[in-house]
């Protein structure tokens, strides 16, 4: 009787070739044929569950985001529950410093996806390029709590915050990728700003 095929696996495979070449030779390297040799597939068979290229960097960056947003809560729940605001600030804003080959993989890939939706309309408006949004609310929760309990400066205005902690904890991020700084001063640096933000917090 011959084996049933598991399509799901399958696609999982071709996309995990995909993710493992773009982060060792860029995103702009990536061919249906490159992906087909890192999979150790043939290209009809990339071709038949991804018909484009386009459709097959879509799938691989929704697979990546899910990834990295099941990290982000995996952080937070550990953090272990009644955590205060500033705790659950920082585990999410560390997931932005690449610590491991996964986490730089997911920059890496990401920063250069979203410079290419710039110029490709076919992957432009993609719901995982609106995650920094949805994380900003998160963010904006999390200080307004704090103001309220009084764990956070008084005159700190949550929104604009939120978007300063997003833009530092990016910043940082990309400093790792290139090298100018390690995940440990980058997270120094974190921790530093985070101090402003939470003066009472020793």
């Amino acid at each position: 009787m011959p084996k049933l095929v598991d399509h799901e696996e399958r696609r999982a495979h071709i996309i995990d070739a995909l993710l493992r070449s773009a982060a060792s030779n860029g995103l702009h390297s990536v061919t249906m044929r490159s992906v087909a040799v890192e999979a150790d597939v043939s290209v009809r068979l990339v071709q038949y569950y991804f018909d484009t290229k386009e459709k097959l960097l879509l799938a691989a960056m929704t697979r990546l985001a899910t990834r990295m947003g099941e990290r982000v809560r995996h952080r937070v729940r550990a953090t272990g529950a009644g955590t205060d605001p500033r705790t659950i600030v920082e585990a999410v804003l560390l997931e932005a410093v690449p610590t491991d080959e996964e986490s730089r993989a997911f920059h890496l890939i990401y920063t250069e996806y979203a410079v290419l939706s710039v110029t490709d309309p076919a992957l432009a408006g993609q719901p995982f390029l609106a995650a920094p949004d949805e994380m900003e609310a998160f963010l904006v929760a999390q200080l307004t709590a704090a103001r309220r309990t009084g764990d956070a400066d008084p005159h700190l205005d949550p929104h604009q915050e939120a978007v300063v902690l997003l833009a530092v904890s990016a910043g940082l991020g990309l400093s790792v990728l290139l090298g100018q700084r390690t995940a440990h001063q980058a997270t120094t640096v974190l921790r530093y700003h985070l101090g402003r933000v939470f003066p009472t917090r020793t």
